[in-house]
């Protein structure tokens, strides 16, 4: 695809036909939310868009997150005070529909085992089963993370976990992330990659042996779901094949 922009809308009308068919299914429509520069172009579609809101069931969608930084609803940082802005304070979802990480917890372990509870309770999981949700959003960072799963961290081996926190030496800070056997139960996970410096990356991920400690977006391979990458020209030219639905 040419760039983010052109991501982004077709990212929208999966996102709309995937909230359309869960509905249909079991009436309701669950996705975990991204951070990032195309999310939020995505956001903004999804809210702004004529066509794109009337299709969507705004009253029957719950939203979650993927990962969070630790820090507060209301910090630039933060990927819930994105989606809100361009996205959630503009639909008409209401406030019990937003299930949002509490990364303004002093103890980031807090935060996780509480989104834990808030995901067995919404899915009503019970012993060591895995929430399904209809849709993961994700991207890639240019060493090949993904959600908060960077390289030789600890969530990269959260057996039993459905949310960490994940120290990020690298960052020096915590963050807040659903494992990645969760991800991996989902519907459809859907990464948005752009960009150049994402090439060399990219190219590791999906062509090259599988290491995971390397490269965490190995690890996003669906169990019994869809997995669909929606990448731009500068982030696509090292591949030496070309990427198709």
């Amino acid at each position: 695809m040419k760039d983010g922009e052109a991501i982004a809308r077709r990212a929208a009308e999966k996102f709309v036909s995937l909230a359309q068919s869960a509905v249909q299914r079991s009436g309701s429509f669950s996705v975990a939310l991204a951070g990032g520069s195309t999310p939020k172009i995505l956001y903004s579609l999804l809210s702004t868009d004529p066509d794109l809101r009337a299709r969507l069931p705004w009253d029957k969608m719950h939203l979650f997150f993927g990962d969070e930084r630790h820090v507060g609803p209301d910090d630039s940082q933060s990927n819930f005070k994105m989606a809100s802005e361009t996205m959630i304070t503009k639909t008409p979802v209401n406030p019990d529909q937003v299930h949002r990480m509490k990364g303004e917890y002093p103890d980031a372990e807090q935060a996780a085992r509480e989104y834990e509870q808030v995901l067995r309770a919404h899915f009503r999981l019970t012993g060591a089963e895995l929430p399904r949700f209809d849709l993961v959003l994700v991207g890639m960072g240019d060493e090949g993370h993904t959600l908060s799963l960077f390289p030789g961290t600890r969530a990269l081996h959260a057996e039993g976990r459905t949310v960490v926190r994940n120290w990020v030496g690298k960052l020096f800070t915590d963050r807040i992330t659903i494992t990645a056997p969760v991800a991996c139960n989902a519907t459809m996970i859907l990464f948005m990659v752009t960009g150049k410096e994402k090439a060399l990356a990219l190219k590791g991920v999906l062509e090259g042996p599988f290491e995971p400690e390397q490269l965490p977006s190995q690890l996003l391979q669906p169990t019994n779901g869809e997995l669909l990458w929606l990448v731009d020209q500068a982030a696509g030219s090292m591949l030496s094949t070309a990427i198709r639905e």
